[in-house]
């Protein structure tokens, strides 16, 4: 057993698939198939089954991953605290973002980022809150950020973006001149939520609860998993929705949809760094938040 095999067990995993792994990774499907045939045989068990076309941990693959994830997470993190000691940033940095940061706050500061550290490769995993918050657990990712603080155990949270959420409706709604309209109102146009789990859904649930009402009492035609596919499904007439500001701003400045305040409700949120309370920041996680932080001060 070796760390390379371990990171094509990962792979298989994440991807649910031998042939996606074999891509991600640039080997052929074969070759991943033999490496994790030579794991199976050093346990003396199976770890992938092959389920209706996609490959699952069974319990006890389930098991060599998460310690797969912390061996190669302290590998990367070895690794960049030498190249840290020499002078260098250097290194693979892996860090998760919820639907909005990852989608539309996270790409921007990357990108800077990997303009100033040529030699350090980010990869972001996006997923609903739930999702990065489960694998900062897991060690997977070594940064997240989310739309919603969590009374996780193990995981500690930091106030560094705030956002407004507005009802967004298309260009041609009837309410397309107005600045605010009163939530009963809302509640009974057609509307649109994402799933569960999602930091929008749950910022849009607490607010309402302080006001004394509940997502269930709004005429819900649809839920749909990401952000993008609600606006897609506003700009189609099939509902409304409630949105985050910085998710639709390029939509309002276009003029395929509008943005309308909710009377007496408050519809302000943040987005939370989020972090493994008992994990050390990598050098390189560090250098990352550093940047984070002063492009925000900026």
């Amino acid at each position: 057993m070796d760390l390379w095999q371990l990171h094509i067990l990962c792979k298989v995993i994440e991807t649910k698939s031998f042939s996606k792994a074999a891509e991600a990774i640039r080997l052929s499907q074969p070759t991943v198939s033999s490496h994790i045939k030579d794991l199976e045989a050093h346990f003396g068990c199976r770890l992938i089954d092959r389920l209706s076309k996609q490959a699952v941990p069974t319990k006890a693959g389930e098991l060599l991953y998460g310690f797969a994830r912390k061996l190669i997470s302290l590998r990367n993190e070895a690794e960049t605290a030498l190249f840290e000691f020499q002078g260098k940033i250097k290194g693979n940095l892996i860090i998760g973002g919820s639907t909005i940061p990852g989608g539309y706050i996270l790409p921007a500061f990357i990108g800077v980022f990997s303009k100033k550290y040529p030699e350090v490769t980010v990869s972001l995993i996006i997923g609903d809150t739930r999702k990065v918050i489960d694998d900062t657990l897991s060690g997977k990712i070594e940064i997240g950020m989310v739309g919603a603080k969590t009374d996780q155990m193990g995981i500690i949270q930091e106030k560094v973006i705030e956002d407004e959420m507005r009802v967004i409706i298309p260009a041609g709604h009837r309410w397309a001149g107005k600045k605010s309209i009163p939530l009963k109102e809302v509640s009974r146009e057609p509307f649109i939520v994402r799933e569960s789990g999602s930091g929008t859904l749950t910022s849009i649930k607490q607010s309402l609860s302080e006001k004394g009402h509940h997502i269930e009492s709004f005429n819900i035609v649809a839920e749909m998993g990401s952000t993008e596919a609600i606006i897609q499904g506003i700009k189609g007439n099939a509902g409304i929705s409630i949105l985050s500001s910085i998710a639709v701003d390029d939509n309002l400045k276009a003029g395929t949809l509008n943005a309308l305040n909710i009377i007496d409700l408050d519809l302000k949120r943040n987005f939370y760094l989020t972090l493994h309370k008992s994990r050390s920041l990598s050098p390189l996680g560090r250098a990352f938040i550093d940047h984070l932080k002063g492009e925000m001060a900026g």
